[in-house]
């Protein structure tokens, strides 16, 4: 039965190399452009939901005005304790208005809430939706606002590079990058006929009639993977959108604890799967036959087993490589992916276990309830 398991894995795996998607590259990706290149961004209005963010939105925003002169920069007071509203002020960024938010209403997310009150204050022809925690390399505005244009899109977004500076991120917070990338391919997801939507969230730029076509964001105000759900709701209406890779657009705060990324990981990962116990059963299936059993099968040493167990793994290794080079780590980081799914998994179990428990997501000190019981 382990050979079985073995050889299937290496079937899926090599299967994976060849695709013509190529769900495992790299290629799409935005890398900054010159300073100089754009500095009037009059056409672009900045909404930066912020809840509790002192230690980080200086730097966000001081990267955002070094951009160049956008339309007006809002920031998102969401209700925050520890003063950073007041951290935004003090800065003194031409065009910087700082709001406070209220509670939001029932069924909303914190986040969505806050940006459909910044929304209220967009006049420009696109906004760019910006994590309190990312900042822009210089020229990175100006490369985002040239790809929407160039590619007549009504969404533009980046997955930010990630902090991978101790051993839990660098353990982690590739592989993050990598299964997402399995779950929604980054070719299909900018395919204008494709079903697959995607967006990252941390940094998004589209255009302001597009998200006011699809009702704005009362269209995902209960949305947990909100990003997503705003790339699938833009590409229902006919928008192109594009996802992409940057070493340019950095998330700035760390994780450093195992407790940190399992929090991220695990407030969404059950509504991945749809809040399915089925899909989570499948997905477990498949986990343990494409990770574990190839380095079980080359442990237990038998001939069939171990020459199918080795070809997964060497196939495995090869697909995760381009994400391990892409952020400047040891190749030998390759090596760490199937321990790394099996803790992806008991936390994908434990975002279930909360489900079932009655609570359907944590974030940020604010608890969301489930709303309805699905399979």
């Amino acid at each position: 039965m382990l050979a079985i398991c073995a050889t299937l894995a290496a079937v899926m795996w090599v299967a994976l190399l060849l695709v013509p998607w190529r769900p495992w590259s790299t290629r799409e990706s935005l890398h900054a452009g010159s300073a100089e290149t754009t500095t009037d961004f009059g056409g672009v209005t900045a909404l930066i939901p912020a809840r509790d963010e002192a230690a980080c939105i200086a730097d966000t925003l001081r990267a955002l005005a070094a951009q160049g002169q956008l339309a007006r920069i809002v920031v998102i007071d969401d209700q925050s304790s520890d003063g950073t509203g007041d951290i935004a002020r003090a800065l003194g960024i031409d065009g910087l208005e700082v709001i406070g938010g209220s509670d939001p209403p029932p069924g909303w997310s914190g986040k969505l809430w806050a940006l459909e009150q910044g929304l209220a204050r967009v006049c420009s022809p696109r906004t760019l939706l910006l994590d309190a925690d990312i900042a822009l390399a210089p020229g990175t505005l100006a490369a985002l606002h040239a790809r929407m244009t160039r590619d007549r899109l009504a969404l533009a977004s980046v997955m930010a590079t990630l902090c991978m500076g101790n051993a839990w991120e660098k353990f982690l917070l590739p592989p993050f990058i990598f299964f997402f990338k399995l779950i929604y391919p980054f070719a299909l997801a900018n395919r204008a006929g494709s079903r697959v939507a995607a967006a990252a969230g941390g940094c998004i730029l589209l255009e302001t009639d597009a998200l006011r076509g699809i009702g704005g964001f009362a269209a995902l105000h209960d949305a947990i993977i909100d990003d997503c759900t705003l790339a699938r709701r833009i590409k229902d209406h006919g928008g192109r959108t594009w996802l992409g890779l940057s070493r340019d657009v950095r998330a700035i705060r760390p994780y450093e604890t195992l407790d940190n990324i399992w929090n991220m990981v695990a407030r969404s990962a059950f509504t991945q799967l749809r809040y399915s116990s089925a899909l989570l059963l499948v997905c477990t299936a498949l986990l343990l036959v494409s990770f574990v059993a190839p380095v079980l099968a080359v442990l237990a040493a038998g001939a069939g087993g171990s020459l199918a167990g080795s070809v997964a793994l060497a196939a495995m290794a090869g697909a995760y490589w381009p994400t391990i080079r892409y952020y400047g780590l040891h190749p030998a980081w390759t090596a760490t992916l199937p321990l790394a799914a099996c803790l992806y998994l008991a936390m994908t179990w434990h975002s279930a276990i909360r489900f079932w428990s009655g609570e359907r997501s944590r974030w940020k000190n604010r608890s969301y309830e489930r709303l309805e019981s699905r399979d």
